[in-house]
């Protein structure tokens, strides 16, 4: 009788506790679980740790006793992330850095080299889950990381694990432990997508020239100066400062921006009231992973990771656009992703346009 063939998972491997365990749980599995490290472009004025992670990851799996490798993904990444940030801010707008990133790298570059190599699936240490090749919340629902995933398309996820999308966090640090995997105590990384904790204001004004412009209230009068209305986003509390106040006043909110004047307008007052939320919208950019929504029929949306779910209807849904119809005024800021829900089933986005 022959025995059938295992089937292989190539694993992304960033050197935490997320991956690690995946790993651990792969194997046990009975998979052939190869773990991949993916180096990605790095901005010179950065400290860069991305030496010891690859070294943290490179223990995990020796640790583990599976194979190793180096995947170099640096073009990929500054094309389709760092550049499409710069390039997104320099137009006002606010785009998500962590969703390209999933897009153009981990399940793209990453998913077709490995395809390519023989592997039936790539995993990752994301909380979300893939069943019945429609993509669901993470369990874990202060982890849930499915909001960054909403470009995934059925043809990938069929080749896609999240082995601890069904656990919670603590049940994660509990297995690093058990596996007595060595970085079972390591702290959770945070920040962009590969750069870590970055101050995204610091890291623009490396690619956009600050310039100095004027603050105005809702009257027109000038107030105060910040230094480019490109690096700030609509609600801010910062990133601005007020010279003509009272004792007092309330924070300031930024309400409006002009990006060719390079002006920014604040206010004190009510920002439900002052922003002018809004209750309808229109989305671009538009990828539905399993399910065509039906017109009309309330679905719940996320305007911002970990945001509330917000009641809503989908009108005239085209192939690249959508208008999202809100229970409440909501503020989207151009550039955003909004992403819809059907119950526990994530089931795509679009972008403010």
């Amino acid at each position: 009788m022959l025995m059938k063939k295992k089937q292989t998972v190539f694993l992304g491997m960033s050197g935490g506790v997320d991956s690690s365990v995946c790993a651990a749980l792969l194997k046990q599995q009975g998979y052939e679980v190869v773990g991949v490290f993916i180096k990605t472009w790095h901005p010179d004025f950065l400290v860069c740790t991305e030496e010891d992670e690859r070294r943290d990851a490179m223990r995990v799996a020796a640790h583990l006793d599976i194979p190793f490798l180096t995947f170099d993904f640096e073009k990929e990444y500054k094309e389709g992330v760092a550049d499409y940030m710069i390039s997104e801010y320099k137009k006002g707008r606010t785009p998500n850095p962590d969703v390209m990133c999933n897009r153009e790298v981990k399940f793209g570059a990453f998913l077709k080299k490995a395809l390519s190599m023989g592997a039936d699936f790539v995993a990752t240490g994301h909380y979300a889950q893939n069943k019945n090749l429609s993509l669901l919340k993470g369990n874990d629902i202060t982890k849930d990381q499915s909001y960054f995933l909403w470009t995934l398309r059925q043809e990938q996820i069929k080749h896609i694990m999240f082995p601890v999308g069904h656990l919670p966090k603590s049940e994660v640090r509990k297995l690093a432990r058990k596996f007595k995997l060595p970085v079972a105590e390591k702290k959770d990384s945070q920040g962009i997508c590969f750069l870590g904790n970055v101050d995204i204001k610091d890291f623009l004004k490396h690619y956009i020239e600050p310039k100095i412009g004027k603050v105005l209230n809702e009257k027109g009068e000038e107030i105060g100066f910040h230094d480019g209305a490109v690096f700030n986003t609509l609600g801010e509390r910062h990133g601005f400062t007020i010279t003509k106040k009272g004792p007092n006043d309330n924070r300031y909110y930024i309400i409006e921006k002009d990006i060719k004047k390079n002006i920014l307008i604040v206010s004190q007052n009510n920002l439900k009231k002052e922003m002018n939320y809004l209750n309808v919208i229109k989305l671009e950019n538009i990828n539905w992973i399993s399910q065509i929504p039906e017109e009309g029929k309330t679905y719940q949306s996320q305007v911002r990771y970990h945001g509330e779910f917000l009641n809503c209807k989908l009108l005239n849904i085209k192939k690249d656009s959508i208008e999202v119809i809100f229970e409440k005024g909501v503020l989207v800021a151009p550039g955003q992703s909004v992403v819809f829900y059907n119950g526990n089933i994530c089931i795509g986005g679009g972008v403010k346009d």
